[in-house]
């Protein structure tokens, strides 16, 4: 109950008598100082029964009711529906009765974050993947459980504190590394998992069919990022372009890889030999300074490929900065779309796709999972390249002869280009 004052006689308690009001409340309203009564003090609520009350009544132990009351495993189906019952008799709120399957189960698929957090709200993309997820999962009554950790290390041992607590059924995993630990881990576990991305292993029967998958339930949804490149670079080609850069995401993640793959495999096919992939990580300044090194160079680019719509605006602003004119001078390209492509002046050619309908379908892989389906790989539609007012054809200085030498070296930090790249047949 809660404390009351009495006038100066100190908080009510049980059983002491209500006193008039002394001092300054005496010479209150008539109202206001009404002698309190029985009356004012509202009934008691009916009181929960404890666990041990239960179990006296029901003839078994405190442990067996808080089995039974949190769907836990441990006591018969009979037993269990017999203490629901008895329990809701007496008072006691009971979780609704479910297959024996659910009772561990904690309706939560967890999801972790090793990003530095200032880059959770730069980028687009990942948002609208985690509102995907969610918007499957909640017709399921599943809840999502978001954690952002340092490093894949970090990640990895929060799976295991998930694993013993039981705080989650299972996961979903983004940005795949390169060598990636994750896989292993969570086969070790049992933990059922859903990988956002295509990862680097490979086993017999093509990729992402390693051990780790063999041994877990452990699905993909990945996305061509081949068939991508090549939809831009073949455009860029088309407009004349033969002196290329790609502003890539961060080193160690699994389609940065593969994009400069795809970008170098490209180019050989084309017979394009100033291709060149300067790596950053996710924020505005990293993409300002590969903006700089590359628009500064002596035989500069013509076109720029950008990993996300935060770099492709930082590269805009870097060509304004140096008075080169958007696209007569320089074309700039967005792997992914956005409102800030759309209304950016000019607006920025980009790769369209569904970013909510990523997290959806890995959602309800999980759940599928989670139904005890067997792993499976799932490939995203291939987006389409929607192409705006920064892409234009190549200038007359850009249309370089193909024995003319790279015009970066791709050394140095941030940097990464084949060996031979600049020369034709590498």
């Amino acid at each position: 109950m809660c404390a009351q004052k009495n006038g100066n006689e100190g908080p009510y308690r049980p059983g002491r008598p209500l006193t008039p009001p002394r001092g300054p409340a005496a010479r209150r309203s008539p109202a206001a100082a009404r002698r309190p009564s029985w009356e004012d003090v509202p009934p008691p609520g009916p009181r929960t029964p404890t666990l041990k009350e239960i179990a006296d009544e029901a003839g078994v132990s405190p442990t067996a009711v808080s089995f039974a009351l949190n769907n836990r495993a441990g006591v018969s189906d009979e037993t269990r529906r017999r203490i629901l019952s008895l329990a809701s008799q007496m008072g006691r709120r009971v979780p609704a009765a479910g297959p024996a399957a659910d009772r561990d189960r904690s309706r939560a698929i967890g999801l972790v974050l090793a990003r530095p957090a200032g880059s959770l709200g730069v980028e687009a993309f990942f948002l609208q993947v985690v509102s995907g997820i969610q918007a499957a999962l909640a017709p399921h009554d599943h809840a999502l459980v978001f954690q952002m950790v340092d490093d894949i290390d970090a990640e990895c041992e929060l799976y295991r504190r998930w694993w013993t607590e039981r705080r989650v059924d299972g996961v979903i995993v983004v940005d795949p590394r390169v060598s990636d630990p994750r896989p292993e881990t969570l086969a070790v576990l049992g933990l059922p998992a859903v990988v956002i991305g295509a990862l680097d292993s490979a086993g017999p029967d093509g990729p992402d069919s390693g051990p780790h998958r063999r041994r877990a339930a452990l699905s993909t949804l990945w996305a061509d990022d081949a068939g991508a490149m090549d939809l831009i670079v073949h455009h860029l080609h088309e407009l004349g372009h033969r002196r290329i850069a790609h502003m890539a995401g961060p080193p160690g993640l699994a389609h940065t890889a593969r994009r400069i793959a795809a970008l170098r495999s490209a180019a050989r096919r084309l017979g394009l030999d100033h291709i060149v992939s300067v790596t950053t990580d996710f924020s505005d300044r990293q993409g300002v300074k590969a903006a700089r090194r590359l628009l500064g160079a002596s035989l500069r680019p013509t076109a720029l490929i950008c990993h996300n719509e935060v770099m492709a605006v930082t590269a805009a602003g870097v060509a304004t900065e140096r008075g080169l004119r958007i696209p007569e001078d320089v074309s700039i390209v967005s792997w992914e779309d956005s409102a800030i492509c759309r209304t950016f002046h000019p607006p920025l050619s980009a790769l369209t796709r569904e970013p909510g309908s990523f997290g959806r379908r890995a959602a309800a892989e999980v759940l599928h999972l989670l139904a005890g389906a067997e792993s499976r790989r799932l490939q995203d539609p291939l987006p389409s390249l929607e192409i705006r007012e920064s892409c234009g054809p190549a200038p007359l200085d850009g249309r370089a002869p193909l024995d003319e030498p790279a015009p970066v070296d791709g050394g140095g930090p941030g940097a990464d280009q084949a060996p031979g790249a600049g020369r034709r047949g590498a």
